[in-house]
């Protein structure tokens, strides 16, 4: 049997045996109907209502930042992150080439520049080692701040991500930006319910994010949330994504350019019934990725687990091949098979509009990216 075999039947063995397998798909099976419905009849759909304020409560609880504000995406979540922590104009935004686009798309948003930084092998999340070579080798520290040499921008932050759940070394990123004075940001779009220890992920930096797309652990259909313990970025946040209009019974001022991010009461209805299954959903989640390491340890092909002292909530389990060709092999064979699989995102770096960005030399980054796929890792059934 081909190895692409050997993963079809392995996926449909631990999975489902029957049908076509996606690689993720939602589940409503708690109150979103009820709750969208309570939505409808109140009349307040938009981005003012009680289920947006209970959205945001919950997501306090669940992540212990003491500060959470809704929004329409997670990519408005980073670009507003981004602002509220200083970024300006053609400064530099530290990231990792090895993550989705938007990431880099809200740097470019806040008229930023990415520079791109290796990734570790076994999370797919920022290197610190990689971090603070590139800082020694590439940068300084001035009294305007962290300076790029060869561009001469400043360095305003760094954005880390917790790719596919798997939380990054974010406490030692954050010990290396701290003493390079770069504010970190940590793109947590797809760890919602990823801790360290008991800590949760997106709760290190000045900031963290979260996204509740289509396809995340969570959905509100669209959505995301900015995290923060600064009472004061929390304040800035809330007014700016709220069109910076100032709070009156009737009249229309605005302070400042504001944007219209904030998360609408409709999609929030459906985020707080999908935020009560949170922990069902984590639970299942992580039971599929334990069958998948056992049953992918047997036939040889190794399947990509949580660090220790993590843990994931597997939104993606992912296996690693032994090269593109067999990678390119595998996709097209599965896919056929009606077994979803997809690479990992192409590097930021080799796309057009980022290919003149600074950046190390990537070497995990490319071998990665060259021999990854995601396995249909969706919830299948009624939560317990």
């Amino acid at each position: 049997m081909s190895r692409a075999s050997t993963i079809v039947q392995t996926v449909r063995d631990v999975y489902s045996p029957d049908g076509f397998l996606p690689l993720h798909a939602p589940i409503f099976n708690g109150n979103e109907s009820a709750y969208v419905q309570a939505t409808i009849e109140s009349t307040f759909v938009s981005s003012v209502g009680a289920y947006v304020d209970q959205f945001e409560s919950m997501l306090r609880d669940i992540t212990g930042a003491s500060h959470v504000i809704a929004t329409t995406n997670g990519t408005t979540a980073l670009h507003m992150s981004l602002l509220l922590a200083g970024v300006n104009r053609d400064d530099l935004v530290i990231t990792q080439s090895l993550s989705f686009v938007a990431t880099a798309n809200s740097i470019a948003h806040a008229g930023a520049m990415p520079a791109f930084v290796d990734v570790d092998a076994d999370s797919f999340g920022l290197s610190p080692i990689a971090l603070e070579a590139f800082l020694n080798d590439a940068c300084e520290l001035t009294d305007a701040g962290c300076i790029h040499r060869a561009t001469g921008r400043r360095v305003a932050a760094c954005v880390p991500m917790h790719s596919f759940g798997l939380p990054a070394r974010i406490e030692r990123i954050v010990e290396v930006c701290t003493a390079w004075r770069i504010p970190v940001i940590e793109d947590a779009a797809e760890a919602l319910g990823s801790r360290i220890g008991s800590r949760h992920c997106g709760t290190y930096g000045l900031l963290g994010t979260l996204s509740f797309n289509g396809n995340k652990i969570v959905t509100t259909g669209g959505g995301g949330a900015i995290m923060t313990n600064d009472p004061e970025l929390a304040k800035r946040a809330k007014h700016l994504t709220t069109t910076a209009k100032v709070p009156h019974r009737w009249r229309f001022e605005h302070d400042a350019i504001g944007f219209n991010f904030r998360l609408p009461n409709l999609n929030a209805a459906l985020g707080c019934a999908q935020l009560e299954q949170l922990d069902a959903f984590v639970a299942f989640k992580r039971d599929l990725a334990q069958r998948y390491s056992e049953a992918f340890a047997k036939v040889g092909i190794p399947f990509v687990t949580e660090r220790p002292g993590t843990l994931s909530n597997y939104w993606l389990c992912a296996i690693l091949l032994n090269d593109r060709a067999e990678r390119d092999e595998c996709l097209e064979i599965t896919n056929e098979a009606g077994v979803m699989t997809r690479p990992i995102w192409e590097p930021l770096h080799t796309l057009p509009m980022f290919s003149s960005a600074p950046r190390d030399a990537l070497t995990v980054t490319q071998d990665i990216a060259g021999r990854l796929i995601n396995i249909p890792s969706g919830v299948l059934r009624q939560p317990a």
